[in-house]
């Protein structure tokens, strides 16, 4: 990699207060700045949120025939998209089973479907807190 943001991009970040805790993700559109996608508050861990944001990110812009990049800092996350699996220790009981539900139709959508989006990594050390970020590190 040549370290340089691809200009046409999207980046995608989750938060979670507590972990887990209430999670949400989004994806923002980085030459704009504008958010394209806001998802939760739920309760779940950071990696699940930051797994179902990539995944969020490939359905959109498959939908809109875009293979635009798609920026991650999570290599948890890139790793289960990879994988195809949400490899989460959550337990699954009453309070998490909407979020499951989820996590579910996200693998399948990965296991039947094709994308040609690249997943980087965010060169977080280089360029500075991915701009999804939500601002609420201590």
């Amino acid at each position: 990699m040549d370290n340089k943001i691809t200009a046409e991009a999207l980046c995608v970040d989750a938060a979670c207060s507590g972990n887990p805790g209430k999670m949400e993700y989004r994806g923002v559109h980085i030459p704009s700045g504008r958010q394209v996608f806001h998802f939760g508050p739920i309760y779940g861990t950071n990696n699940i949120g930051e797994f179902l944001a990539i995944v969020h990110a490939l359905a959109l812009l498959k939908r809109h025939g875009s293979n635009m990049t798609i920026y991650s800092d999570s290599f948890t996350a890139r790793t289960w998209v990879k994988k195809k699996q949400c490899k989460t220790n959550l337990e699954r009981n009453e309070k998490t089973e909407q979020l499951f539900q989820i996590i579910g139709r996200a693998e399948q959508w990965l296991r039947n479907n094709s994308y040609s989006n690249p997943i980087e990594t965010w060169q977080t050390d280089e360029w500075g807190e991915i701009p999804a970020d939500f601002g609420r590190k201590h």
